[in-house]
């Protein structure tokens, strides 16, 4: 089964061809970078319009790239949640009437299911059950996984993301846009131990995690300090740590819960080297295996929603005409496809 996907759902265009014989055959991505980093941030109108722009030019790219025609395509994937309305409704509206033109099926994919599921496309996937932690810059989810839309929400964030963390403590530091990952790059250069910030949440029972608070520890101590760059990147290094900490103490507890060994990390935040030590450290003390998808993948991307898209669409589930995108979708709420 040949199918199309279609990732619109924030400030990355992506498209993939995924055939369930062959594999991923081709996929691209356009990444709006510098589109919203004279604004520090995302804005959505600007995001959704560029959408516009490069999405059907990107599938003329990956058609050609696979030698692929439209007329072998047997079912198109879409996101329709959650995300920005705007740039979601690009997507599903290409989305939907490409499936219309062709005749064929189309599935609105839930945005994390395709990460959650991304790991599947490598020469090694997981296997179920699994507890999956999904961490970017608009979710931070613990959540056991039995198959495909078996999913119970162990913990999430009350508040900030690790991601919104991440770009939100680099914004003020003074770092250039996307913050999270020049963040991660200054913190190489950290003093470690200089500085102590908090472990939220893990004085307490529980997988939820809430990240506003060391935020604002970390603002708290710079505006304290000298603007050095040797101060910048301590405070860096003591913010990525207290982060990764976190994250680590509540995947264990995740898998203590569950009795379970395998672990899946996936979203922006999963790119994090020091994130990535830290977590096989933890499954190689518990005897299990963390799984993640190549770098390129980690981001929002195609080929996750067009292998997401096909679990459904190959198990009978399809969208009616209607365009229909869910900016809030909670993963759970997701049928089960056996």
């Amino acid at each position: 089964m040949l199918i199309l996907g279609i990732e619109t759902s924030c400030d990355e265009t992506g498209v993939a061809l995924y055939d369930s014989a062959r594999g991923l055959l081709a996929h691209a991505l356009h990444s709006q970078v510098i589109l919203h980093a004279e604004y520090g941030g995302v804005v959505p109108e600007l995001a959704s319009r560029d959408h516009i722009r490069k999405t059907l030019p990107l599938l003329r790219k990956i058609f050609r790239q696979a030698d692929v025609e439209p007329s072998d395509i047997e079912g198109v994937a879409y996101t329709r949640g959650p995300g920005l309305i705007g740039a979601l409704l690009v997507g599903a509206t290409i989305g939907r009437s490409l499936a219309w033109t062709w005749n064929v099926p189309a599935i609105g994919v839930h945005h994390m299911e395709g990460h959650l599921l991304a790991p599947m496309l490598e020469a090694e996937p997981p296997e179920f059950p699994f507890v999956a932690l999904l961490v970017s810059g608009g979710h931070s989810l613990l959540v056991r996984v039995d198959q495909v839309g078996g999913y119970q929400i162990l913990g999430e964030s009350v508040d900030d993301a690790a991601g919104e963390a991440f770009d939100k403590t680099a914004k003020l530091l003074g770092l250039s846009y996307p913050g999270g990952p020049a963040l991660a790059r200054l913190a190489e250069a950290g003093t470690p131990g200089r500085f102590q910030f908090p472990r939220p949440m893990t004085d307490r029972p529980g997988c939820n995690f809430s990240f506003s608070g060391l935020k604002t520890a970390a603002i708290n101590a710079w505006r304290k300090l000298e603007p050095t760059p040797e101060n910048r990147a301590d405070i860096a290094r003591a913010f990525e740590e207290a982060v990764v900490e976190t994250l680590a103490i509540k995947c264990r507890r995740a898998l203590q819960a569950t009795g379970l060994k395998r672990l899946v990390v996936a979203g922006g935040v999963g790119a994090n080297r020091r994130l990535r030590i830290r977590l096989l450290e933890l499954a190689e003390e518990r005897g299990g295996r963390v799984y993640y998808p190549r770098l390129e993948f980690c981001t929002d991307n195609g080929a996750m929603i067009a292998y997401a898209g096909w679990r459904r669409l190959a198990a009978g589930q399809m969208e009616s005409a209607a365009i229909e995108v869910l900016p809030r979708w909670p993963l759970d709420h997701l049928p089960a496809v056996g």
